[in-house]
């Protein structure tokens, strides 16, 4: 059955529909905060600050799929909380894919889980240095050997060695800083990037 146009409920009406439609939802949405931002303490916060945007949206006209904009509104949330943290992007927050929710759909946390990561991992690589982001799609979008990407690029499989290194680490860099990983301090051997 195709959802009903959003429309303006009065206060008990909202009351009502905020117990039946959102509040389910508030032990996976707090599972999906744990699993997606886990470096966040202020997971309290988080979810309070989207059910404001919730109460907001809905006060504003509706919204027809409760649980997506649960999910959606809390991840943006974590995001505003890491911006202002100084933790920031290389690409507009803008330009994330559009995600498509069904209402009644499982494991909406964990696409919306897989579909983040992939978008960060694109914008880790496109932050790369130019050579640098040429040898890691070489070797994992086309699938060539160390050998392989040094004729190609017409350099030594040891500077192709050099460049992969240096591009895992900042992307794994890239994954911490918007707390995705967790990396330990760099020992007094390794030089950073």
């Amino acid at each position: 059955m195709p959802p009903s146009e959003p429309t303006r409920l009065p206060a008990p009406s909202l009351s009502r529909w905020f117990t039946e439609k959102v509040q389910p939802h508030e032990p996976a949405l707090r599972a999906y905060l744990q699993a997606r931002f886990p470096t966040l303490a202020e997971h309290d916060d988080i979810v309070q600050e989207t059910y404001s945007r919730l109460l907001r949206a809905q006060g504003n006209g509706g919204v027809r799929y409760p649980k997506a904009f649960l999910f959606t509104a809390a991840r943006n949330v974590a995001f505003d909380l890491f911006r202002r943290r100084g933790a920031k992007p290389t690409e507009a927050v803008t330009d994330l894919v559009e995600l498509t929710v069904l209402e009644e759909m499982p494991g909406v946390g964990e696409q919306m889980d897989q579909s983040y990561e992939l978008e960060v991992l694109a914008d880790a690589v496109r932050a790369l240095p130019d050579r640098c982001r040429q040898v890691i799609m070489l070797r994992y979008l086309d699938g060539l050997a160390y050998k392989e990407i040094a004729v190609q690029l017409g350099i030594s499989a040891e500077t192709v060695k050099v460049h992969m290194a240096k591009g895992m680490r900042r992307c794994a860099a890239f994954f911490a800083e918007r707390g995705l990983l967790e990396v330990a301090p760099p020992t007094a051997g390794e030089a950073s990037v």
